[in-house]
């Protein structure tokens, strides 16, 4: 089943689409420009770059990073408490259920006789 395609001229050419409706105004795209070359242009970055003048506190970000790390493992412990309660209700219940009696143990501490 090899069947060759037609070459033609329009082969690999791009059709430019108009928009249906203008741009809302409140996105940080920049206005597009006519160019020569038929290329879009790339807005400037300077906003998002740091002067030399203003120097990063690592001090500060690695803090913060510490503290995120924390309540990160604070999440996960609590959901693994979570699931542990959640399986030994679902256990418990499962037993009363069945019509058992003395599904929960009952710690009752032993007193000697003398």
């Amino acid at each position: 089943m090899n069947a060759e395609r037609p070459q033609s001229d329009e082969r690999g050419r791009v059709i430019p689409l108009r928009r249906r409706h203008p741009p809302a105004g409140n996105d940080n795209r920049p206005q597009r420009q006519a160019d020569t070359t038929g290329a879009d242009t790339i807005g400037d970055l300077v906003r998002f770059e740091h002067g030399a003048d203003s120097p990063e506190d690592y001090r500060h970000r690695m803090i913060m990073n510490g503290l995120a790390f924390l309540v990160c493992i604070f999440l996960v412990l609590s959901g693994v408490w979570l699931v542990s309660k959640m399986a030994q209700m679902r256990k418990d219940q499962d037993c009363v259920l069945s019509g058992r009696r003395g599904c929960t143990p009952v710690d009752v501490p032993v007193r000697s006789r003398w």
